[in-house]
This record gives C-alpha cells, sequence and structure tokens, in this order.
C-alpha cells in the first residue's frame, strides 16, 4: 500500500473516550448526536476560535489569488437561477410583515421552525415530491457528525446539513471506499464521512438569534465546510488528481438569524501535501428590507445548488472513487488464505450485539486517535496467532479485527506467525 495513503485510513475510536460513556450515568448522558444547542456553540462563542481554526489550515477569509476563474461564475449563477416557491407560506405576500414581526426575540428553535426551511429548502423533501436527482443526497438536522475526523477537539453539529448517502454508490465503488470508510457501524471515524449515514457533505446551514450570533454561526460552518472540502481535496489526492480542485469552490454554508442571511462558498488553496481552506462571501442580505424583495433568495440559491452545482460535483466526486484501486495490498496475507475469514465473520456477528447503536453511547475523538484500540475481551478467548511487537503481546481472536488494523498501517513493526491451527 502507498504510504501515502495510510494517514487516511478509517480509525477506530479512542478507548479511553469510549470507558467514558459506559462509566456515564443514564440521568447525566446526553446523545452525542443531539448535544444541547447552546452546549454545542459554546466552543465557537470565543473569537479566538478562529485563531485555533487558522492553526488548521482553516481562514474565514479570501486568499490573495481568490478563487480560481472556473468558480467564478458559481456564485452569480446560483443566486440568479429561478424556482418555483413553495405557495401558503408565512412568506406569502400578507403573512410576511408579520410573520418577520412575530420572530423579533424569539429564540433559535422558533426560527429554525418558522423560516429556517422558506431559506434553506430541504432535499429531501424535494426527492419524495420527484426531483429524482435527489434522492441520492441525504440531510442530518442537530446530528452530531460523529463518524468524521475533526480539525479541532470540537466535533461539527450542523442544525442541517446535506451530503451523499451511501445507497448512491455503487457496491463497487463502496468496497473502493472500505478501507477508508472502516466499521461505520460501530463508529470508526473517516475523512470522508460525516455521521454514518452521510458521505462527503457539501452543504451546512447554523441558525441563531441576533447579528453578533451569526458571527458564532459562522464560525461553526466554517469548521464544517471545511471538513467537507478536506474530505474532496484527500480523496482526489489519492489518485493524484488534487491539481483538479485548485481554488475550486466545493461546498456552501448557510448562517441566518430572523433577518438576515449571509452565504459562503469554501475552496482548497494546495501547495504539494500542505492544504488549506478559505471562504469566499458569496452573498449577505437583509430578507425583510424592500418589503421582503429578497426573501426567496437563499431558497432559490439553495435550490440551485441542489439541482445545478450537486449533479457535477457528485460525477466528480465518483470519477475519483472510480480511480481508486480496487485492492489494496496491505502487506498481510488475504484473510481467506490465512484460514481467519470465517472465524473473523463468526466474531463480527458476535460482536454486533456490542456495537453502539444507541447514539448515546458514542463520543467523539480527536484525530489523533489510534488507529486501533485493544481492550480487554468480555467473551472467553481463544488464541489463534501471535504478534511479536515491542511488547511481545499475545492475540486473541477478539483482538484479531482491531489488530489487523494495525498491520494494515504499519506491516513493517510486525512478524505474523501461526500459533496453532484452527478447529
Amino acid at each position: 500500500m502507498d504510504p501515502s495513503m495510510e494517514h487516511l485510513l478509517a480509525r477506530k475510536k479512542s478507548s479511553r473516550s469510549s470507558s467514558r460513556t459506559r462509566s456515564s450515568s443514564a440521568s447525566s448522558q446526553t446523545p452525542s448526536d443531539q448535544k444541547p444547542r447552546e452546549e454545542k456553540s459554546a466552543p465557537y462563542r470565543d473569537p479566538r476560535y478562529e485563531t485555533l481554526l487558522n492553526t488548521k489550515g482553516v481562514f474565514l477569509d479570501t486568499c490573495d489569488l481568490d478563487i480560481a476563474v472556473e468558480s467564478k461564475n458559481i456564485p452569480e449563477t446560483l443566486l440568479q437561477g429561478n424556482q418555483t416557491v413553495p405557495e401558503s407560506t408565512i412568506f406569502g405576500e400578507h403573512q410576511f410583515e408579520y410573520a418577520c414581526r412575530n420572530l423579533q426575540g424569539r429564540n433559535e428553535a422558533r426560527i429554525i421552525q418558522d423560516i429556517s426551511r422558506l431559506l434553506v429548502p430541504s432535499a429531501e423533501t424535494f426527492a419524495m415530491l420527484g426531483s429524482k436527482h435527489l434522492e441520492k443526497v441525504i440531510e442530518s438536522v442537530n446530528e452530531g457528525w460523529n463518524n468524521c475526523i475533526p480539525l479541532t477537539g470540537t466535533r461539527p453539529q450542523p442544525d442541517y446539513s446535506v451530503g451523499f448517502r451511501r445507497e448512491a454508490f455503487s457496491n463497487e465503488q463502496l468496497d473502493k471506499l472500505s478501507p477508508f470508510i472502516g466499521n461505520w457501524l460501530s463508529g470508526d471515524l473517516s475523512f470522508f464521512m460525516a455521521t454514518y449515514y452521510m458521505y462527503f457533505p457539501f452543504l451546512s446551514c447554523e441558525v441563531k438569534c441576533g447579528a453578533a450570533a451569526l458571527d458564532v454561526a459562522d464560525r461553526q460552518n466554517a469548521h464544517s465546510m471545511a471538513v467537507a472540502v478536506r474530505a474532496i481535496v484527500e480523496l482526489f489526492r489519492l489518485v493524484k488528481r488534487e491539481g483538479e480542485l485548485q481554488r475550486q469552490i466545493l461546498s456552501f454554508s448557510v448562517s441566518h438569524d430572523h433577518r438576515m442571511v449571509r452565504i459562503y462558498g469554501y475552496y482548497p488553496v494546495i501547495d504539494g501535501k500542505d492544504t488549506k481552506y478559505y471562504r469566499h462571501p458569496i452573498y449577505t442580505f437583509d430578507f425583510t428590507t424592500l418589503n421582503g424583495k429578497e426573501k426567496w433568495t437563499a431558497y432559490h440559491f439553495t435550490k440551485n445548488v441542489y439541482d445545478n452545482w450537486m449533479p457535477s460535483h457528485f460525477k466528480k466526486i465518483c470519477s475519483a472513487v472510480d480511480q481508486l484501486p480496487s485492492h489494496l495490498d496491505f502487506g498481510v496475507d488475504p484473510l481467506a488464505e490465512t484460514g481467519l475469514s470465517q472465524e473473523l465473520e463468526s466474531l463480527s456477528t458476535a460482536a454486533s450485539s456490542d456495537i453502539p447503536l444507541n447514539p448515546a453511547e458514542q463520543q467523539v475523538a480527536t484525530p489523533d486517535s489510534s488507529l486501533c484500540g485493544v481492550g480487554a475481551a468480555k467473551r472467553p478467548k481463544k488464541d489463534v496467532c501471535g504478534i511479536a511487537s515491542d511488547c511481545s503481546r499475545s492475540v486473541t481472536v477478539n483482538h484479531c479485527a482491531s489488530c489487523l488494523n494495525q498491520i494494515n498501517a504499519h506491516p513493517a513493526s510486525f512478524n505474523i506467525f501461526a500459533s496453532r491451527p484452527l478447529r
């Protein structure tokens, strides 16, 4: 396997964070995919968070060279393309002014309830209403991106986000992605996933109360969409096509409150192995002025992202996935040849009862999490092989899956030998 791919392999959650989850009492646990709104926003309220993002290569500003020529027309095209808007809503001619007054001083939950989907419409709803091209996308609402590798210690949790569902990819494409996705059911962390069901996100929305709070929303969106852009860059780097992405807009965000909307695009600046992520301002406006002249602007923009930008973006992703090698060489014998395949299949079935399917049992791990975590076995052990490493650990069948991940990542560090035949 190309050493340049190793850092992109899926990562196990740290055993330390898992043990913290198990030790938490039921009364004090908060589902990790739905942190309270105040809690999830807390780190971003500090203006120094922008400096932290800077240290990770994320800048809430444009680069000196600005976006590439190929992306110059994208913002204007997405803003000006007309779309059919829904009827009988509070954005109607006779209801709009009252609706805006009614939201003065209300909290974020009320703003989301009343107007968020009129500014950033639901992709899945369009799919259910007949937009076949949107059947490949999936959305999340206030769900933690528990399967992503965050850029900071805070995992993203957008109020609304859109990416691609697993079913959008063919079985062959999923096989090629599998080393980088890992065991998504058990919460492996990946550069290419947001939640366990969302691949390659491309749109996020954050909702706040008051103009000052929109700066907080912008920081949240910047983190989320930098993670999204990084996924595309790392995918294309795997097939040595990252140059195609230079300063190209690869994701979008919308920040809004009860009257203001800020729309941004995000793009990478690639210099060899180093990548920085920048933000391009697309449009900022007050949709309540001029009798609501621009009340549907964000709606048009978002729908145009779905209809006119997303399909070509997805084709670009698929073209890179198709170029990934079908069978990566990890430097160890195939499972079928070692006699472990059936044992590991049985192990996977038996271990499924231990998989934390309840989001409350999941915890996010920082990007430097170990590639595998070997803990104490809970079921009777059955020795099947031995691995000589620095600490000369013996390995049981309960640990084989985790250890194989470690071998895959660092094959030169291990000597593999048979302990005794399998029965």
